[in-house]
């Protein structure tokens, strides 16, 4: 029996473990390791889900750890199971890991994708905050008004009762409330109930997808960060973004996903520049020729934005984009400038607890706010941050609307965007045959 660890961040560490490592009396797993998401280190993953190998549970420690624990537990194969990393940290981990003795392995498509029974489309992108979501809103909308019943599988964001969390759906707002769902997954859950759709997530897809298929035509498979899909996709679709040119192929697993695509979304053409498009379409030229290239913008869509003009503003952005997806800004910005605000307010001096510690650690981060609210106590601090700044308007491009659960002293203008394709082939165009 060999002794593993399997290094992750509450999302694809799980879902390699269900579908590789549960009930297999190949391996011990002595312990998973956690990075990216505050609180997420010093848990179990529980019993319940663990399987029969696994009656306790398996711990989660801190990835600081790993050295020791490679050390104490006499580990021979540590497995990297997260996502949206360059290719050079990666690497840093891989041979940290040889150093201490152990094997450095990645899991592949074949040993973790899941079959369904029925037609999976799966949208997924080299980068976080690439425009991901907006295609998936889209494809499940086309879909929606061709009649099908689209159930749409969020990738996994599970960071409250791991057990309580095995199989999540949403169809209303209560839902949200009922699973007492973070600003990050409300983020990506919400659009949905918006739309009339209903989404699932939680912590084991296999049981989640056999529950989808019960009510759905298509399964819709809406990928987290740049990771590959879980399930085996009929049509995989992978949002490119050139305001990060290069990075599809210097991130992991982006460059999987761009590899495998079947059809490229070529995003944000409207910022972007032609050398950066450019060096992007070059990249598909050389690694993935037979994919169809759709075209597209990534237009703001603000209400009243006039009120914008001459005025102090707090930008908060989307978290994970600007945070570890390392965008200095997103449509909030976009935003500001278009609208002619007077001056964009640096939030860094206001921070607060957790808040102020992620600004501290992204210091790329100068004139925006993420919108983190991974937990109660962390969502508190986000609320204390803002109403510390002196600002005219607030200015939320978040995908939600986020005085559900902020009260704020100053008027709040919600920001959004959607995916406008240029030309043709249009996604209708590419989902005609599928």
């Amino acid at each position: 029996m060999k002794k593993v660890i399997i290094m992750g961040a509450a999302g694809r560490d799980f879902h390699n473990f269900n579908t590789y490592f549960r009930d297999n009396p190949n391996f011990q797993v002595v312990a998973f390791t956690a990075t990216q998401i505050p609180d997420i280190d010093g848990r179990k993953y529980p019993g319940p889900l663990a399987g029969k190998l696994y009656p306790n549970g398996i711990p989660i420690y801190a990835e600081e750890e790993l050295d020791a624990l490679i050390k104490k537990h006499d580990v021979t194969k540590v497995y990297f199971s997260y996502s949206d990393v360059s290719h050079e940290y990666v690497m840093h981990k891989a041979s940290q890991i040889q150093a201490a003795g152990a094997s450095f392995v990645l899991l592949g498509p074949r040993d973790t994708m899941i079959k369904s029974h029925k037609p999976v489309v799966s949208v997924c992108a080299v980068r976080t905050g690439s425009g991901k979501s907006q295609t998936s809103r889209k494809v499940s909308l086309i879909l929606k008004n061709k009649g099908r019943k689209v159930a749409a599988i969020r990738h996994p964001m599970p960071y409250g009762d791991l057990a309580k969390q095995k199989v999540q759906r949403f169809a209303a707002y209560e839902d949200l409330a009922k699973h007492e769902c973070t600003i990050e997954e409300r983020e990506e859950y919400e659009p949905y109930i918006k739309n009339g759709l209903i989404v699932y997530a939680g912590v084991d897809y296999e049981a989640i997808l056999r529950n989808a298929e019960e009510e759905a035509d298509v399964i819709l498979w809406d990928g987290g960060n740049n990771d590959f899909p879980f399930y085996v996709s009929n049509l995989e679709i992978v949002v490119a973004d050139p305001l990060r040119a290069g990075h599809e192929m210097l991130y992991y697993p982006g460059e999987t996903n761009f590899r495998r695509a079947h059809v490229i979304i070529l995003n944000k053409l409207n910022t972007a520049s032609s050398q950066n498009i450019d060096k992007v379409m070059a990249n598909i030229q050389k690694v993935n020729p037979g994919a169809v290239i759709i075209r597209a913008n990534s237009p703001i869509i603000v209400d009243n934005g006039e009120q914008i003009r001459g005025k102090r503003v707090l930008v908060i952005e989307d978290g994970p984009t600007v945070t570890h997806g390392g965008m200095p800004y997103g449509a909030g910005v976009v935003a500001a400038q278009q609208y002619g605000a007077a001056q964009i307010i640096d939030p860094r001096p206001s921070a607060v607890g957790s808040i102020k510690a992620t600004l501290e650690k992204y210091t790329h981060l100068e004139k925006v706010l993420p919108a983190m609210g991974y937990g109660e106590t962390q969502t508190h601090e986000l609320a204390a941050t803002i109403d510390k700044i002196d600002c005219d308007l607030i200015i939320s491009a978040t995908p939600i609307d986020l005085s559900r659960l902020i009260t704020t002293r100053r008027p709040m203008l919600s920001v959004g965007y959607e995916l406008e394709e240029i030309g043709s082939p249009t996604l209708e165009d590419v989902l005609k045959s599928f």
